[in-house]
């Protein structure tokens, strides 16, 4: 697993160049990238998601596109539209800004439902259809979409559907006062991301993300996911819990973190490590427990504390 380790560290080290002391969301969004699965970044304006997603692309050379989400966009605005062409009395289709390879959808809780689900078979198919015709994405294919936590005014919540269609949900936070300096020191004469090379070529990148398909993960390994996964429909307070996507996605992105770390098998400190920022956007807290001021990630965090783990793993 060494070419996936290497391939991995490099994209990291780049993206970081430009994303100071943001490690681990740095990481997780790699590992998003290395297992073909989109991401929500849920922070405040100015903390670095428009940077980190277009430091992704530049990193591994990829066709980068971002989508400003507004009220007033139709799902054509996304999607492409097909426009008659009065010489060749034919219709001719315009591709839109979703035919790209890493597409940020910026303050996608900004638009209306309906432009929100011209994602949804984007997202899950990797094709969009406009009047009865399907159109292929490239390969690779990542959705980067972020939304404001703090400003709710104005905006249209995302549909469960919509929300599981995202293998991870992060937050990137405030950095600290010395990375804070650093930011200003490395931006005094220039942005950073303005000198970003590509380190990783399409066909390395695509080599890895089949070859993390091939990390062994044992079958007690399996039931411990499927169990976390189960826990979080049954828990208390719980009025909605995750999908079997949710399963299929903590599954999937444990073999690319053991894969980041070197090893050609999967421990359960890997899915310890996953579950919450792949598991807490499925989970729609219930009623009671949301006076109580319970959260996603608290209930996440009990299912960890009181799931039993998998014994005498490789």
């Amino acid at each position: 697993m060494t070419d996936i380790q290497e391939i991995a560290d490099r994209i990291v080290a780049n993206v970081e160049q430009v994303i100071i002391g943001k490690r681990s969301a740095v990481q997780l969004t790699t590992l998003g990238l290395l297992c073909q699965g989109h991401m929500l970044i849920e922070d405040v304006p100015g903390v670095g998601k428009t940077v980190m997603a277009k430091a992704l692309a530049r990193s591994v050379g990829c066709k980068f596109q971002r989508i400003q989400f507004t009220p007033d966009m139709l799902p054509s605005d996304v999607t492409g539209v097909s426009i008659f062409n009065q010489k060749t009395e034919e219709f001719e289709f315009r591709p839109g800004p979703i035919h790209a390879q890493i597409v940020l959808v910026d303050e996608i809780n900004r638009a209306t439902p309906k432009t929100q689900s011209s994602l949804l078979e984007a997202m899950e198919e990797k094709q969009v259809t406009v009047d009865g015709r399907s159109y292929p994405l490239d390969n690779p294919f990542m959705v980067l979409a972020t939304q404001n936590p703090i400003e709710y005014e104005g905006t249209f919540p995302l549909p469960e559907a919509q929300l599981d269609r995202f293998m991870l949900h992060i937050e990137l936070g405030y950095p600290t006062k010395e990375d804070e300096i650093e930011i200003l020191d490395r931006q005094q004469y220039d942005h950073p991301i303005k000198k970003l090379e590509q380190v990783v070529t399409l066909d390395e990148l695509m080599a890895v993300q089949e070859a993390i398909k091939s990390i062994h993960i044992d079958t007690k390994l399996k039931a411990y996911i499927v169990e976390i996964v189960r826990r979080t429909r049954e828990h208390s307070d719980t009025y909605l819990g995750s999908s079997s996507r949710g399963a299929l996605s903590l599954y999937r992105l444990c073999q690319a973190r053991a894969g980041m770390m070197g090893r050609d098998y999967v421990l359960p400190d890997d899915v310890k490590a996953l579950a919450t920022a792949v598991l807490s956007h499925r989970i729609i807290v219930g009623p009671a427990a949301r006076i109580k001021e319970v959260t996603p990630h608290s209930i996440v965090e009990d299912i960890l504390s009181k799931t039993p783990i998998p014994a005498d793993e490789e």
